[in-house]
């Protein structure tokens, strides 16, 4: 004897649209229902396909509300909207210095440290050599100043 004919239901169509915005498979949402995958495909083709964008537009109008807030949460949320949606991005700007066209010479030794006190007098001192030790191969690792 064939299996009766299923008939979609108000709250069915709910849980079918719920389950599909919060990106349950098909087959594991056909097995909540108790139906077959292409059952669930045939009768509920509309509310899996518009599940996911109802469950994102939910999502994006709380954020939107945070964002145009008050309070942390809304400059995070604010940041969060700039980058996904305005193509904000954080960047990091690395500059080395020297002279335009030639390597970067590497410095092994400070000559001067000039520093200006408050009273506007200016105080020099020696010269400071990078402590170094020698490796295995023969090249050396500087240390970097002294705490």
């Amino acid at each position: 004897m064939p299996r009766p004919r299923h008939q979609p239901d108000p709250q069915q169509c709910r849980q079918v649209e719920a389950l599909a915005g919060y990106g349950t498979p098909e087959h594991e949402i056909a097995a909540m229902i108790g139906i077959d995958p292409k059952t669930l495909r045939r009768h509920y083709r509309q509310e899996l396909d518009l599940g996911h964008t109802k469950a994102n537009a939910r999502v994006a109008e709380n954020l939107f509300r945070k964002a145009t807030g008050d309070g942390r949460e809304s400059v995070t949320a604010a940041i969060f909207w700039l980058k996904t949606r305005a193509r904000w991005k954080e960047v990091s700007i690395h500059e080395l210095g020297g002279v335009p066209g030639q390597p970067i010479e590497h410095v092994d030794q400070i000559d001067r440290i000039v520093l200006v006190p408050f009273d506007g007098s200016v105080a020099v001192s020696e010269p400071l050599s990078l402590p170094s030790t020698p490796r295995d191969d023969g090249r050396t690792i500087r240390q970097g100043l002294p705490r």
